[in-house]
């Protein structure tokens, strides 16, 4: 079996946008990098050490960005500066209010507060050279990780001079986190002993660091062969870096399709099939969630909240209308072996956010034309999950992460008023 050719960590894009500034009485352009796709800042201004963190909180506040000249250290510290006028909480303290807030408004205050968070943070920017290097004292060596997550450096062809790029601090620290987790890679106790157990995530692809659902994936009972064959095939959907496809083919699946649509996910889940030595039995391909045919096993982990991503790395979080899940759904049953199953790994958040309910799930079910089989569930360990201070606390604390088994269901299969 072969896997996907390789793939650029960068997908197919217009004519990069530019960043304008004024340096020595000099007109000044640079190609602009935003992962989050956020546009240019039409006002920037030179800073350096003798800035303090109170004249650039004004700043970033008036929508004035800062391209950092000064000691790159000290732009880190700043950076935190930053983040602490921001998340400070008011001297004065406020009257609570008379009924509790919903939930529902209470995670659109979350992810407002979190927008505007990201918008002014990003307003701290850093400069680098033609080769990604950053021309600024104590500067780390970021090429290697800039290059890993933006490709090849090239310029804007508008402005064929422009050999430099500029970008958030926030963004740079991120990239190089990023880096980090693919230099060392994430542990994953269902692949096995280490050292053959780790994942490397790459930039832009989301990380299993939440990884309650492998252990589901990984011990759920498999549904038997189809009559006269001696094993399973099985589709990943939505694979990301592969980690479950990873996972099913250590559990002895011999055929594995793992499938998505983004080519930095698709690099990421190729190279962590091959760096454990499981190309034999899993194809990597590029495709909006089915690939052709039909499987015993089809497993998928779509994003958790039916909301709007505010970036490409958030899309692996929210899925604005749910698509991807009545996607995979609703088109189950006719990609599905006739007693395959299919595995929907689904956190019940959105029902505790009042964005999703139990009833439309189990409709989209039966108006699918499927049955529950049966349900495994977990509780998550991560730190919000204990965190009182934070503002979704009380659905997180109710939180369960659930591996539906679903199969094809005997009833006759509803139209779409969802009659028989």
């Amino acid at each position: 079996m072969t896997s996907t050719p390789a793939v650029s960590p960068t997908a197919p894009a217009s004519a990069p946008a530019c960043i304008h500034w004024q340096e020595a009485g000099q007109a000044c352009v640079a190609r602009w990098r935003s992962e989050r796709g956020v546009a240019p800042p039409k006002r920037v201004v030179l800073a350096d050490d003798t800035m303090t963190a109170d004249a650039a909180y004004k700043l970033a506040c008036e929508g004035t960005a800062l391209l950092w000249r000064g000691d790159f250290q000290n732009a880190r510290q700043l950076l935190q500066a930053l983040a602490r006028r921001i998340d400070q909480v008011p001297k004065r303290k406020r009257k609570p209010a008379e009924t509790p807030i919903p939930m529902t408004e209470a995670f659109n205050r979350h992810r407002l507060a979190q927008s505007q968070r990201a918008r002014l943070l990003g307003m701290l920017l850093i400069g680098f050279d033609a080769d990604y290097g950053v021309p600024l004292r104590r500067a780390p060596d970021v090429r290697a990780a800039c290059a890993q997550a933006w490709g090849t450096a090239d310029e804007p062809p508008e402005h064929p001079d422009a050999g430099t790029s500029v970008a958030s601090l926030r963004e740079l620290l991120g990239i190089t986190s990023a880096h980090e987790w693919r230099r060392v890679g994430l542990e994953i106790a269902a692949l096995g002993a280490a050292p053959h157990n780790r994942i490397f995530p790459h930039y832009g692809v989301f990380s299993p660091v939440r990884g309650e659902y492998i252990p589901l994936v990984a011990s759920a009972h498999l549904p038997k062969p189809p009559k006269g064959q001696d094993g399973i095939t099985a589709f990943d959907i939505g694979t990301g870096t592969g980690v479950l496809a990873a996972v099913l083919a250590r559990r002895g699946v011999g055929h594995i399709i793992a499938t998505d649509t983004d080519a930095r996910a698709l690099a990421c889940a190729s190279a962590n099939i091959a760096q454990l030595g499981l190309e034999q039995q899993v194809d990597v391909l590029q495709a909006d969630l089915f690939p052709p045919g039909r499987a015993s096993l089809i497993v998928c982990n779509p994003p958790w909240l039916p909301a709007r991503p505010g970036s490409a790395l958030e899309r692996a979080v929210y899925d604005e209308g749910g698509h991807m899940l009545k996607g995979f759904v609703q088109g189950l049953r006719a990609h599905l072996e006739p007693k395959g199953e299919g595995w929907l790994i689904l956190s019940d958040l959105a029902e505790h956010l009042g964005l999703r309910s139990r009833d439309d799930l189990l409709a989209l079910f039966a108006q699918s034309g499927l049955r529950v089989v049966s349900r495994i569930d977990t509780r998550p360990i991560h730190a919000k999950a204990s965190d009182a201070n934070d503002a979704l606390h009380l659905a997180r604390a109710k939180e369960v992460t659930s591996l539906w088994r679903l199969g094809i269901s005997a009833e006759p299969f509803p139209n779409e008023n969802g009659q028989p």
